[in-house]
């Protein structure tokens, strides 16, 4: 199956932010869980950055899958957190739709713990509600790379766009000249090599 090119526009784009739990944040192994945790907090961060709708859900988190990341509760204090009572598929939950539908967007940025499930289950049932769905790969993980691959596969083989925060925010932003100080800091404070560019960049720019 292939789709057509429509690229992410930051007027017409939400963020959703499943599961990240405590409990289930202590399953993913797919990725080294330092990196895991930076990469969650950077796409909370461009989230912020371009100003794009941002909701909260967690699975039976007064159950074994544990508390929200507070970072993530600290970041968005005033957005709708949706604490699902019992629903493994987050778009099973009416207020977590209708949170979703009040956004009037289109284009839906999906990230959470675990993959093949958290991730997975929402990302389908959008795509067959009409939405386009991006899922933010290295913001969510799983147990080990054959189930997230297979998750990978089923949601890309349904129309869903496989992306990197870091591809996601070049996305969102277009074009260097909208802003290089603030779209570069967000870089910096999640990417090493990055904050080294930058620190090249800005002591070859200061001595002319």
């Amino acid at each position: 199956m292939t789709t057509s090119y429509n690229r992410l526009d930051k007027d017409n784009a939400a963020v959703l932010l499943v599961d990240h739990q405590a409990g289930l944040l202590s399953l993913v192994r797919d990725i080294d869980p330092d990196r895991f945790k930076n990469n969650v907090l950077a796409l909370a961060d461009l989230a912020k950055y371009f100003e794009l709708p941002t909701i909260l859900t967690t699975s039976f988190e007064t159950g074994p899958n544990g508390p929200l990341m507070p970072e993530l509760k600290n970041l968005f204090p005033d957005a709708p957190y949706i604490a699902r009572p019992g629903q493994i598929n987050a778009w099973d939950n009416e207020d977590f739709v209708k949170a979703i539908k009040a956004t009037g967007k289109k284009q839906l940025i999906i990230a959470g713990v675990v993959t093949e499930v958290c991730v997975a289950f929402p990302a389908l049932s959008a795509l067959a509600e009409g939405f386009e769905v991006f899922v933010v790969t290295d913001a969510s993980g799983t147990f080990n790379e054959l189930t997230r691959d297979s998750a990978w596969d089923r949601m890309s083989t349904a129309g869903a766009q496989l992306m990197t925060w870091f591809g996601l925010a070049c996305e969102l932003h277009r074009d260097w000249r909208n802003d290089v100080e603030g779209l570069a800091t967000l870089f910096s404070n999640h990417i090493p090599d990055y904050r080294n560019l930058m620190t090249s960049y800005n002591t070859l720019t200061n001595a002319k």
